[in-house]
């Protein structure tokens, strides 16, 4: 059985790679002043996804749950603020 200090190493790591991977679609997106290409239903469900996950973090007190999950709303939060800023005008 592994012990939890690693458990939750693996997890951080996790966290930290999943979290990350949105770093480069939000700089593209402040470059470009353009989120045309995401879709604003696949955004929010997805948000709705990462809150959820978060909470059940909070409920089992798991900090690399909360961690990765709290960021990754965060970036996800800051995509969707820009894809409204940045919205293509007919």
């Amino acid at each position: 059985m592994i012990d939890t200090p690693a458990i939750e190493t693996i997890g951080l790591l996790a966290g930290t790679l999943t979290t990350i991977s949105f770093m480069p679609q939000l700089v593209r997106i402040w470059k470009r002043r353009s989120a045309a290409d995401i879709s604003y239903l696949a955004l929010g469900s997805f948000i709705a996804g990462i809150a959820l996950w978060l909470w059940y973090g909070m409920l089992i007190h798991s900090i690399s749950v909360i961690l990765a999950n709290g960021l990754s709303l965060l970036l996800n939060i800051s995509i969707l603020a820009l894809k409204i800023a940045h919205h293509e005008r007919a």
